[in-house]
Formats: structure tokens, C-alpha cells, sequence
């Protein structure tokens, strides 16, 4: 199934409507699905145009192939639409979009290696490592990383150097030490650990660091080079925060309520390595309350922005609240 016909069959419908006086539904105010699949569109159009498939070959196919798999882009569309939602284009964020995206990916490769999480199934397809082999996928991911910041530093179009600087350090720390490198350690951690030795905290350690810290960056990255304002760029960063960890919940929820073919992953695979996750610490009922609270507490960070700017994101909240997969 191709990216956009996966967003046209799995986004839920626009919540964004009115009644008239008479009780009729009105259109509606905005169209989630659709401005989802433009972002996507233009976003795997650039992503294409940035690794094209030449020499070395081998690096650039394996590159490409984590790459550019069907996926929902959730990262780099954050990236603009905080960029648009401060008063920037969507050509000022390209770059970040772009780079955010090869970042994940590369998180992506390293998780289903064997010396990680040892998972087969990608993106509905086999992982790197299964089809390039475990060396070429380290370089592959290595290569992903590197070049995201180059292409940051080289691409970014019609913004002062002083913002781009600033993003990739940004970007740089949700990813280190302090961001995604010790989230996936903690997570790898706490495996086979008895529930009765850990507790919410150290969960939400987990996720604010591995899941997270990568959303709050896109986020922050997109508003700083709109040119936000301190305080914009920091509740964008904390709404960017909320739906990390509802994104990560409503993971957790589906990793056992789910089959395979539904995720394009391998379901369960969380329970059997005996990993550290909200239904087995709270149960699916109270993990589905927690994920309302955090769809709450997102869309309250959006406060004080413009109402039709910031409507992408409030849909993006509901429909990460809401995904099926």
C-alpha cells in the first residue's frame, strides 16, 4: 500500500466541523486527511531528491530503502507546521523536515538490529539489517545521521545562519546523551525487570528520552527557524512533548491489542521481551485514560496561537490519540 493511499484508509476524518442552525453538518473548517497527504507528498519528494541513488551505490540503496518505505511522517510534518504556525513557509523547514526524518530512520535501523530489539519486520517489509546484512545497516544508519545535519546546514533556504546553527544544536541534543541514546539504554535496561521494581517515573523516563525528545526537537527546530519567539518555541516543545508520550501509550496499547499485519511490525514483541510498557504497568484501560489526559494536556500547550495555524497540529493530537496502527 503506497504512503498516500495509507493515509487516505487509516486517517481518521476531520473532527473540525459545525452545525447549522438546523442541526445540518456543515463542511469542514479543515481537512486533516488532505493537508496530510500534500505534507507527505512533498516531504517523500524531497526526502527522494536528497539521497538519490548513485555512488556509492550499496550505501545509498540501503539508505534509500529504510528511507523512503511507506511511513506517516509524523516527525518532519511537525517540523513544519511549527514552522508555519510562527509566521514561517514550509520551504524555510524542508531541510529540518527532511533531516528530522533521516534521524528517525536511522533510530529505526539501529532498534530492529540484533544486538537491539532483533525485530524482522519494518514498515511492513523486512528490516535493513534482514535484507543488507548487520554491516551495511550500521553504515547505513551512520550514514543517515551524518548526513542529516549536512543537509540541514547545506539545504535551508531563505533563513538567517544564526537560526540554523541554533536548530542543529537543537536537534543534536534530543539525540545524545540526554535524548534518544539514553532513552533507548533505559528502555533496553528495564527489560525482564518485575513491575513491582519500577513505576510511572521511570517509564516516563524511558519515553520522554526515546520517543519524545526526537518530537520535541522537530518541533522546536520548525518554530526556531519561522522564527518564533523563546516562548513559542517552548510550548510548541511541550506540545511536541505530551503527544510524544501519547504517541508512545497508544504504542504500547496497540503492541497488544494488534496483529502484525495490522502494524506493519511485529505485534507483541514488547511482551515477549518482557519490556517495560504502560498496559503492563497500569493495565489497557487506565494506559487508555492516561492517553485522553495527555490529548488534553497537548492541545492546551496550543493555546494563544493562531486558531486556523495551529489547526494541523490539534488534528495531528487527536489522530495520534486515535490511530489504529
Amino acid at each position: 500500500m503506497s504512503c498516500v493511499r495509507h493515509l487516505q484508509t487509516r486517517l481518521l476524518p476531520t473532527e473540525d466541523t459545525d452545525l447549522g442552525e438546523e442541526g445540518q453538518e456543515s463542511k469542514p473548517t479543515f481537512d486533516f486527511q488532505t493537508y496530510m497527504i500534500q505534507k507527505v507528498n512533498v516531504v517523500n519528494q524531497a526526502l527522494d531528491a536528497a539521497v538519490p541513488l548513485n555512488d556509492p551505490v550499496k550505501i545509498k540503496e540501503a539508505m534509500r530503502y529504510s528511507l523512503l518505505a511507506d511511513a506517516k511522517r509524523v516527525r518532519p510534518v511537525i517540523c513544519i507546521a511549527a514552522c508555519e504556525v510562527v509566521g514561517g513557509s514550509e520551504s524555510m523547514a524542508m531541510a529540518a523536515a527532511c533531516a528530522v526524518e533521516m534521524i528517525h530512520t536511522m533510530s529505526l535501523i539501529q532498534d530492529d538490529l540484533p544486538c537491539m530489539d532483533n525485530d524482522k519486520l519494518r514498515r511492513g517489509r523486512p528490516s535493513n539489517h534482514v535484507v543488507y546484512g548487520e554491516a551495511v545497516a550500521v553504515l547505513a544508519a551512520d550514514a543517515l545521521l551524518a548526513f542529516a545535519f549536512e543537509h540541514i546546514a547545506a539545504s535551508t533556504v531563505g533563513v538567517p545562519p544564526s537560526r540554523v546553527v541554533r536548530s542543529i544544536g537543537v536537534l543534536a541534543g534530543s539525540i545524545g546523551p540526554e535524548g534518544l541514546a539514553a532513552g533507548q539504554l533505559a528502555d533496553m535496561s528495564c527489560e525482564r525487570i518485575s513491575v513491582s521494581d519500577v513505576g510511572m517515573e521511570d517509564l516516563e523516563f524511558i519515553h520522554l528520552h526515546k520517543t519524545a525528545a526526537l518530537l520535541e526537537g522537530a518541533m522546536a527546530v520548525g518554530a526556531i527557524l519561522g522564527g518564533g519567539s523563546d516562548e513559542e518555541v517552548e510550548k510548541l516543545r511541550m506540545f511536541a512533548r505530551s503527544i510524544g508520550l501519547l504517541f508512545q501509550v497508544v504504542d504500547d496499547i496497540l503492541d497488544v491489542t494488534k496483529s502484525s499485519e495490522d502494524l506493519g511490525k511485529t505485534a507483541g514483541k514488547d511482551l515477549l521481551a518482557g519490556k517495560l510498557t504502560y498496559p503492563r504497568l497500569i493495565g489497557i484501560e487506565k494506559s487508555r485514560e492516561f492517553a485522553e489526559k495527555l490529548n488534553k494536556e497537548a492541545q492546551g500547550w496550543l493555546s494563544g496561537f493562531d486558531a486556523e495555524k495551529v489547526m494541523p497540529l490539534v488534528s495531528l493530537a487527536n489522530y495520534i490519540a486515535l490511530r489504529q496502527q
